[in-house]
């Protein structure tokens, strides 16, 4: 039975016909399972999490520049009274303690409450943490540049070499969509952001160490550093060391492995180095 070639309707019904092979397109193609677990190599950042991260940077350099001093002249008359080092190193703070208390709130619902990510810590679906990690890159990518362009007043090598940390192993879950249960849970730190800025707040305003909100406030600080920075190590790394192995971690590649066990290690040791100069300033007062 022979057909005209309007008669076939579909490419391989032609290919058939001809007595020849059919190339299968790239549209056509399915992955094979051994495939599809090959890790992608390609970074791909969404329209929305650029738009975020974008969003996030001007809403802190405008914070930095305009609004804090705004609000501080306005809610705290000693602010007049600084110097305008003094001034930069306010605003930074007060920046910084916005941030926190945003990203560390959405961070602690997303602990209790996503379930994909709790689920799958290396590959869980990664959709609600990118937004909360999209606002804190844009957070670090602008105080890295007020850092860097107002060092004399607030330079610190340790802050630089912090946020480059986290900017290197946020890449790769804003990028790939992976570890996102790690990342988040690097965002638990900051709720101890707001009363370490509050301390220096209180010692450039003349303050007494002895006063009834200094005292609060270290006892605060003290407790809610050690909490959510060094008790929860055990917890953080018995996550990871249960995930060597598996079949998701091989899936990660080295890159991302590298990338997530380094910038832990680095960020940690600056925490327990924090730590220990927060207990001295302690057995000192």
């Amino acid at each position: 039975m022979s057909y005209s070639i309007e008669q076939l309707q579909e490419p391989h019904e032609i290919a058939e016909h001809l007595g020849t092979e059919m190339p299968i397109s790239s549209n056509d193609r399915r992955l094979s399972p051994e495939c599809e677990n090959v890790p992608r190599t390609m970074a791909s950042f969404s329209n929305l999490t650029i738009g975020i991260a974008v969003a996030s940077f001007t809403v802190f350099q405008l914070l930095f520049h305009v609004l804090s001093s705004w609000v501080s002249t306005r809610i705290t008359p000693g602010f007049k009274n600084l110097s305008q080092k003094r001034k930069i190193e306010w605003n930074s703070r007060t920046v910084s303690t916005f941030h926190a208390l945003v990203v560390g709130g959405f961070c602690l619902y997303i602990l209790l409450y996503d379930d994909a990510v709790n689920a799958d810590p290396l590959w869980g679906d990664p959709s609600i943490v990118k937004l909360n990690i999209a606002i804190t890159t844009g957070y670090l990518i602008s105080d890295l540049l007020l850092i860097i362009f107002y060092w004399k007043a607030i330079g610190d090598k340790f802050f630089v070499i912090h946020h480059l940390a986290a900017l290197y192993a946020y890449y790769f879950v804003l990028s790939e969509g992976l570890l996102a249960y790690f990342g988040n849970f690097r965002l638990l730190a900051e709720f101890s952001t707001p009363f370490v800025n509050q301390r220096w707040f209180f010692e450039v305003l003349g303050y007494p160490k002895s006063s009834k909100a200094n005292i609060i406030n270290g006892m605060l600080m003290t407790v809610v550093f050690f909490v959510v920075r060094i008790a929860v190590m055990p917890v953080y790394y018995s996550h990871v060391i249960s995930s060597f192995g598996t079949e998701g971690f091989h899936r990660l590649g080295f890159a991302a492995q590298s990338a997530w066990i380094i910038s832990s290690v680095v960020l940690d040791i600056m925490n327990v180095m924090w730590m220990v100069k927060i207990a001295k300033g302690c057995c000192k007062g």
